[in-house]
């Protein structure tokens, strides 16, 4: 019993993110501050909070921001 799955957009690209939202993910992910790793093995999408929120909603979903420990805030 899985209650929270994260999109991996930085590593499969947002058109996928969205696609994972439509198919049970519930968590789109973040903006990258750091992102060394994931440059390192090849990808290399950056996105604002706004780019973000529009991919969310283009998936038919309403953005929310969380805490850590996925209480919306």
């Amino acid at each position: 019993n899985i209650p929270n799955i994260q999109v991996s957009w930085p590593t499969l690209g947002p058109e996928i993110g969205e696609v994972a939202l439509r198919f049970g993910a519930n968590d789109f992910g973040s903006v990258m501050i750091e992102e060394n790793v994931v440059s390192t093995a090849g990808a290399h999408f950056m996105m604002t909070a706004q780019e973000i929120e529009r991919h969310i909603r283009l998936a038919g979903f309403e953005p929310r921001r969380r805490t850590m420990q996925y209480q919306v805030l």
